[in-house]
C-alpha cells in the first residue's frame, strides 16, 4: 500500500517493493501523485515506486516547473525545480532506505520534461529514464557525460503539442551525452498509448533488468 511521509519538500507517496530499483513517477500537468502509480506496477510490478507532485501550480494544476506560454519554459523556475526534485531524491532515498544508484525516472510530458532536466542538469542521479512524449527542457552548456544512461523515448507522430523534430532533438542531445537513446514512435498524438507502455516494460526489462 502507498504510504505518504509529510517532512520531504514534495508531497508524494510511496510504496515499497521487493526490487533493488525504484521507479521515480513524475506526472503530466495536472496530474498528482496517485495518477501514475498504476501505471508504474504495470511496468515494474516488484519495484519500489516513488510518486512526487509538482509543487508549481498553473491554473490551479500541478505542473513541475513553470512555462512562459506553450512550449516556453521559465528557464530560472526550471534550474530551481530540477535542483529540488535531485534533492528530493537524495532525501527520500536517505528516510526511505532504497538504493540511490538504482532510481529510474518514469515520465509523462511535464513530468519526463523534468526528468529530462535531472538528466542532463545531475547526471549520475538517474540511473536510467522512460520519457513519454517528452521535448528538450533546455540546451546545456558544456553538454554532461550520461555515460552509458539508458533512456527511453517514446513520442507521436501526430503529436500537436511536441512536433516531431522536438523529440528527435532531444534523442541527438541525449546521445551526443553518451547515453544509450531508444526511440518508440506511434501513430498517435500526445496521449500515452499502449504500445508505448508494452514497450517501456519490456525495454525496462531489457536494459535495468527490473520486473
Amino acid at each position: 500500500m502507498a504510504t505518504e511521509a509529510r517532512d520531504l519538500v514534495f508531497t508524494h507517496r510511496f510504496a515499497p517493493g521487493s526490487s533493488s530499483a525504484t521507479l521515480l513517477l513524475l506526472h503530466g500537468t495536472g496530474g498528482n501523485e496517485d495518477e501514475l502509480l498504476p501505471l508504474g506496477r504495470e511496468l515494474a510490478p516488484n519495484a519500489v515506486l516513488l510518486a512526487p507532485r509538482g509543487r508549481v501550480l498553473e491554473r490551479g494544476m500541478p505542473r513541475f516547473f513553470r512555462r512562459l506560454a506553450e512550449g516556453v519554459f521559465d528557464q530560472k523556475d526550471l534550474a530551481l525545480r530540477t535542483d529540488e526534485l535531485a534533492a528530493f531524491i537524495a532525501a527520500a532515498a536517505s528516510q526511505y532506505h532504497f538504493d540511490a544508484v538504482r532510481v529510474i525516472a518514469v515520465g509523462y510530458s511535464n513530468g519526463a520534461n523534468i526528468a529530462a532536466s535531472v538528466l542532463l542538469r545531475h547526471p549520475g542521479v538517474l540511473a536510467g529514464a522512460v520519457l513519454f512524449h517528452p521535448m528538450v527542457p533546455f540546451e546545456p552548456s558544456p553538454v554532461p557525460s550520461l555515460a552509458g544512461t539508458p533512456v527511453f523515448i517514446s513520442a507521436g507522430t501526430a503529436d500537436a503539442m511536441v512536433p516531431r523534430p522536438l523529440t528527435e532533438r532531444l534523442a541527438e542531445l541525449l546521445r551526443s551525452s553518451g547515453g544509450r537513446v531508444e526511440v518508440h514512435w506511434v501513430n498517435g498524438g500526445h496521449e500515452l498509448s499502449r504500445s508505448e507502455v508494452d514497450a517501456a516494460r519490456v525495454w525496462l526489462a531489457e536494459s535495468q533488468q527490473i520486473s
